[in-house]
């Protein structure tokens, strides 16, 4: 009776926007295994979800689901009266998407956060802890040195390189190539999309508004994140899902470039990690922190990895085109998280790697006209973008 009674006391109410989703799905599981009271807000998005009008059924049952938009005021109103804490997680999703559906993209992002925060300013709640989930995207490049400069910021990429070049950066001061390094959050925020504009965004309209009004707010800017529930048919979302899809379908992983940029790819659980205790820890209030591993991986072994495990007899396809909006390395410095809040990322990619392909094999299998990776890149193409 002790322990329930213990459990009672630390239990909140907790409302998680786009808590039916890959990230928050697993935000829900984690939260209940506290003994929190979770509603999740979320309008099914069909490029996420399919056409379902119910509720996904990896979602945790013991919950309050009410499906509606981020930007519609009267249900979030309704969502957030009684809850204590809330992370808000609901966004368009789709680096690349974002630079031809401009209008959608700022709208739900950027106009849906300002709903959210006119209601925390303007209308009775309880709310006193709000989480919001950014992006490495927002850095645009990741850090970087020169053996005889220094640290040094290279200008971003706007095309391919010519003839005879490679695809590295190069130092603005000396013409060198550089190396990448960790990118710390004070790194200075270069977007070269619309989703990481929007996100940005986000973020300054986050900790703003909670500044002012005294909501205690933190932003936490994700790295690649993957893992089970990543929706397998949208060809915007993570690499992991993106190449799987393609091997499933028995299609070679498309990929840009010559495969040798790199990211830090981070498991959905180490995320979900961050994201408790950015709740839980008093040294989170009004601070942004990096979420990631801090361990580089490029992306054809990524590829290469994914494919000795699904289908091994296919090879991946290096294109050698360059994608618009697309950073050649970046990594994350988690030395602020780690030791503000006691992070510690648990999944290497190998083991991280393993409960996903795990995941897939109880997935239907895919065909052909599920891999949308063909069609994403003739759309891109179709506007000017690769």
């Amino acid at each position: 009776m002790l322990y329930i009674y213990l459990r009672s006391l630390v239990s909140k109410k907790i409302l998680i926007t786009g808590g039916a989703g890959f990230i928050g799905s697993h935000l829900v599981d984690a939260l209940l295994a506290k003994g929190h009271e979770i509603t999740v807000f979320d309008n099914l998005e069909p490029q996420v979800h399919g056409n379902r009008v119910n509720p996904p059924e990896y979602l945790a049952k013991n919950i309050t689901f009410i499906k509606g938009d981020i930007r519609n005021h009267d249900a979030l109103h309704y969502a957030i009266k009684d809850c204590e804490v809330v992370y808000h997680l609901a966004a368009r999703v789709g680096v690349a998407q974002s630079m031809y559906q401009i209008a959608d993209f700022v709208d739900v992002n950027s106009r849906g956060t300002a709903i959210l925060q006119d209601l925390l300013v303007n209308t009775e709640h309880k709310v006193k802890k709000l989480v919001v989930a950014s992006t490495m995207s927002t850095y645009g490049e990741g850090a970087y040195k020169c053996a005889d400069c220094g640290s040094v910021e290279p200008k971003i990429r706007m095309q391919a390189p010519k003839p005879g070049e490679d695809w590295e950066l190069h130092c603005p001061i000396c013409g060198k190539s550089t190396y990448p390094i960790p990118t710390p959050e004070t790194k200075k925020q270069e977007c070269t999309t619309i989703y990481a504009l929007s996100k940005k965004e986000t973020e300054e309209l986050s900790l703003m508004v909670g500044k002012t009004y005294g909501i205690d707010t933190t932003d936490l800017r994700f790295f690649g994140t993957y893992g089970t529930r990543q929706a397998l048919s949208n060809p915007y979302t993570g690499v992991c899902a993106i190449f799987s899809t393609s091997l499933l379908a028995g299609n070679p992983p498309m990929l840009y470039e010559d495969g040798n940029q790199s990211r830090d790819l981070i498991y959905v659980k180490d995320i979900c990690q961050a994201l408790v205790l950015s709740m839980e820890k008093v040294e989170a209030k009004n601070e942004v922190f990096n979420v990631g591993t801090g361990v580089p991986i490029t992306i054809k072994k990524v590829a290469e990895v994914l494919a000795k495990n699904i289908n091994p007899t296919i090879a991946p396809n290096i294109t050698y085109k360059f994608r618009a909006g697309d950073v050649r390395h970046t990594t994350a410095d988690i030395s602020k998280i780690s030791s503000k809040l006691g992070y510690k990322p648990k999944y290497t990619f190998e083991t991280g790697i393993k409960e996903l392909l795990e995941w897939i094999k109880t997935q239907p299998k895919m065909s052909s006209a599920s891999d949308k990776a063909q069609q994403a890149k003739e759309e891109l193409a179709k506007k000017g973008l690769i």
